[in-house]
């Protein structure tokens, strides 16, 4: 993961110039800002990208409109990218960014109020016309008011500073002027002294077919890291070492939640040693899996776009029975209208993975916002008793093994199994070890190959539903195996021989059944993070709020206060041992970003007085604001 840090190779700084101070810091906040079309995302990819191959810890919060180009100047339409990184271990994008560069008035007035007293603004000066600022309130330049006294502000303006660095590109002024946030990318790798080389052989590559715009942003890149080493408005510079001891060895990439989910797919079809197929509708923030699946037909994955989310599942439960390791990817609205056919492959008792990247809701709500608020819809959102085991990880990375772990749990005991992921984890990332092979668990399985039962006559026949006596599952019989034909469909079968049957008790035992396979669901126990054996209250999370509530749990230590913490993938069934760890403790706080949806789960099964703290601003939790209520709950 590491790399030497070297200014651009034809651009050194002449032997004459004095040398400027360098300062060590242990972490940095910084926070990307500007319209849709600035590039934003594109900026913060690039600086996380060449931030991983230095060997800093990292954590990253893409945030953007939900328009596909929102009006340009707005605040609505301002998009952000904030990266976390440091020199030892971190969990969290961080609460406040320490450098705020902003390309416009919109830009900086929507993400003034997250800055600390202190903090670095880059202000892109040529932006700040009369009518840019009259179009989000500014009466006055907030760069000659005196409002930004707070903060060491930075005037730089980008934008000429880009088309004069550009003027022999042979670009037109307008597509010049496109370039400047790879100028602002030059001038915060100086700052950082972050690597480049990475970045200028990106750049060849995205525009390879455009090699005159390819090179004119590698010339803005590189203008932008000189402008930081010439000019005197910039005298300090910073280094971040490498957290050399957060990290096992092995070997690292920087990962996105949804592309490490997609990675999990595909290395758990080629541990099943069965094809992938992925029935799929477009829809945010589940789209990138589509897309990255799309790309490996030579691991035998295929993908099917569907005209719509219905179309979708369908196709996937039919390649279910057709002996594929099926996936279906969508977001809360998408479940809703699969719900149908989830029930049906319930029914069916088919091994089905449902991806839901939650996101703000209801209806289409907050598409490009994160929300755990899907986890009753997949615990309960069915007509008629259609239990679901139920995963979530916790990181971007843990996407990757909760991906096989949702798997294993399909294969073994023939169900449809939820992931939950959410738009936080399936566009933050961090560093990610690519594990061995060998680490990887065996999920081969065996296929109904013949006759499973014997008639009182003596007659051998296959059974569809005569059931695994250690897991409840029936037999997979792939279509076309001579012998094994056997009817499938939404209406109840019988027991054992898989006829339709309109029999009260046998449909109470089949239901009964169902219920008892996924209560049966093998999932290791609940691991409680508790040093001293003393703490009374114990906090309880889980997906994505694993990373603010363990941040806020190490401050809280830090500080001398004893507190527990627990956090769950398994949410159906629950690991066995969680009404024993939930009795121990005086007080269990539940942080969700929903209404209370855990802890009314836990309440109803454990009686516990679970405490809920819940957040449904479409943004992840702060670490200072959960240390607080925390703090609250060991007090009272």
């Amino acid at each position: 993961m590491t790399s030497q840090v070297s200014s651009p190779a034809d651009q050194q700084p002449s032997p004459g110039s004095p040398a400027k101070e360098v300062r060590r810091l242990e972490r940095v906040i910084i926070r990307f800002a500007g319209d849709s079309g600035d590039g934003m995302q594109l900026t913060g990819d690039r600086f996380t990208s060449e931030t991983a191959t230095f060997g800093n810890d990292l954590s990253t919060l893409p945030n953007f409109p939900a328009e596909i180009r929102a009006p340009a100047g707005t605040l609505p339409g301002v998009s952000s990218f904030q990266l976390h990184f440091a020199d030892h271990d971190i969990l969290t994008p961080g609460d406040a960014p320490d450098v705020l560069v902003a390309m416009n008035p919109a830009a900086l007035k929507a993400n003034l109020p997250d800055l600390p007293r202190g903090a670095e603004v880059i202000v892109n000066t040529d932006e700040f016309t009369k009518r840019a600022m009259a179009k989000v309130g500014y009466a006055a330049s907030p760069l000659e008011d005196g409002s930004l006294d707070a903060y060491r502000v930075h005037p730089v303006p980008l934008t000429t500073l880009t088309i004069e660095a550009l003027k022999d590109s042979g670009l037109a002024r307008r597509d010049a002027e496109r370039a400047k946030n790879m100028f602002a990318l030059g001038l915060l790798s100086w700052m950082y002294h972050r690597p480049t080389e990475g970045t200028e052989s990106f750049l060849r590559r995205k525009f390879a077919r455009k090699p005159q715009v390819a090179e004119a942003n590698v010339a803005a890149f590189r203008a932008g890291w000189n402008f930081g080493e010439t000019t005197e408005d910039f005298a300090v510079s910073y280094e971040v070492a490498p957290a050399s001891a957060a990290f096992p060895p092995g070997t690292y990439r920087n990962i996105s939640g949804n592309l490490a989910l997609s990675y999990g797919l595909i290395a758990a079809s080629q541990q099943a040693d069965l094809p992938l197929y992925l029935g799929s509708y477009p829809i945010t923030p589940a789209s990138d899996i589509l897309h990255e699946l799309s790309r490996h037909k030579n691991f035998g994955v295929r993908t099917f776009q569907a005209e719509d989310e219905i179309a979708g599942i369908g196709a996937a439960l039919g390649a279910a029975f057709g002996g594929a390791l099926a996936v279906t990817t969508t977001s809360g609205p998408g479940v809703a209208l699969k719900s149908e056919t989830i029930g049906l492959a319930v029914s069916l008792e088919l091994p089905l993975l449902i991806v839901d990247i939650q996101r703000g809701g209801p209806s289409t709500g907050l598409p490009t916002k994160t929300e755990q608020a899907d986890l009753l819809q997949a615990m309960y959102g069915r007509n008629g008793e259609a239990p679901v085991p139920i995963v979530a990880p916790a990181t971007p990375g843990d996407c990757f093994t909760a991906a096989l772990d949702a798997a294993r749990i399909a294969l073994t005991y023939r169900t449809p199994v939820f992931l939950l992921s959410d738009g936080y984890l399936a566009n933050g990332s961090e560093p990610w070890r690519i594990p061995e092979p060998d680490e990887l668990p065996d999920l081969r399985v065996r296929f109904a190959s013949g006759p499973n039962h014997t008639t009182e006559a003596g007659t051998e026949v296959f059974w569809p539903y005569k059931r695994d006596p250690q897991t409840l599952a029936r037999p997979w019989a792939v279509p076309g195996t001579p012998g094994l034909e056997h009817r499938i469909g939404g209406i109840e079968k019988q027991d054992g021989t898989g006829n339709i049957s309109y029999d009260p008790a046998n449909h109470d035992f089949m239901v009964r059944t169902r219920q008892a396979k996924v209560d049966g669901v093998e999932v290791p126990d609940a691991l409680v993070d508790d040093p001293t054996g003393e703490a009374r209250v114990l906090v309880l999370g889980w997906g994505s709020t694993y990373g603010p509530i363990t941040a806020a749990v190490r401050r809280l230590r830090a500080a001398g206060e004893k507190v527990a913490q627990t956090h769950l993938r398994h949410i159906n069934p629950f690991p066995g041992n969680l009404g024993e760890v939930l009795k121990r403790y005086d007080k269990v706080v539940v942080p969700e970003m929903n209404l209370g949806q855990l802890a009314t789960l836990l309440r109803a099964r454990y009686l516990v007085d679970a405490q809920s703290f819940t957040q449904v601003t479409g943004l992840p939790f702060k670490a200072e604001q959960l240390a607080t209520v925390l703090k609250e709950a060991i007090d009272g």
